[in-house]
């Protein structure tokens, strides 16, 4: 996929967006156990999502098809993942309750603005992100790095950190 998607383009990505909402507002409104959770969001992903990923409803997402689950995760209740440019989860990740990454962005020229932008992002092995954090497209952040509840992360951080704040600066090294 493109870093940029016109608005011709995304009607052509139109029918995984509703069937995944169809599955999505299923999801989100049973009483479910791990293991249906999983089948629920294999079908969302189109993976195999491995049986020690676990993940706490609600749980949104525009598209689905492009978050990349590592093994030993943890997602808490009401995460979004706005995933077309790729969300990719690395082993060992916590997320918690309403965190927010994003992978999406729109043009700043008024006359391009219906497009999108595409940024993937990437959380390294044993990243722990906080309640209510958000993470900015294009993001990347290193192996055993916590971002505090609340930060809003707008570029990288580094392995071994701690960031917190709006915008998200380093606090201390782990």
């Amino acid at each position: 996929m493109s870093d940029k998607i016109h608005h011709t383009e995304l009607a052509q990505l139109d029918q995984v967006i509703q069937e995944n909402m169809n599955l999505l507002q299923e999801l989100n409104h049973g009483a479910y156990n791990h293991e249906r959770i999983r089948d629920y969001l294999e079908k969302i992903t189109a993976t195999k999502l491995d049986p020690s990923v676990e993940v706490r409803l609600p749980f949104y997402t525009d598209y689905g098809r492009n978050i990349h689950f590592g093994k030993n995760i943890f997602i808490n209740q009401g995460v979004t993942l706005v995933d077309l440019g790729g969300i990719y989860l690395g082993d060992h990740v916590l997320l918690g309750p309403k965190a927010t990454i994003i992978s999406v962005n729109h043009p700043l020229n008024p006359q391009e603005r219906r497009g999108v932008e595409l940024k993937p992002v990437h959380l390294a092995e044993n990243v722990w992100v906080g309640a209510n954090a958000t993470i900015l497209p294009g993001v990347t952040i290193g192996k055993n790095a916590v971002v505090a509840a609340g930060a809003v992360v707008t570029k990288n951080v580094a392995e071994n950190t701690v960031v917190a704040g709006c915008p998200a600066q380093v606090i201390k090294t782990i």
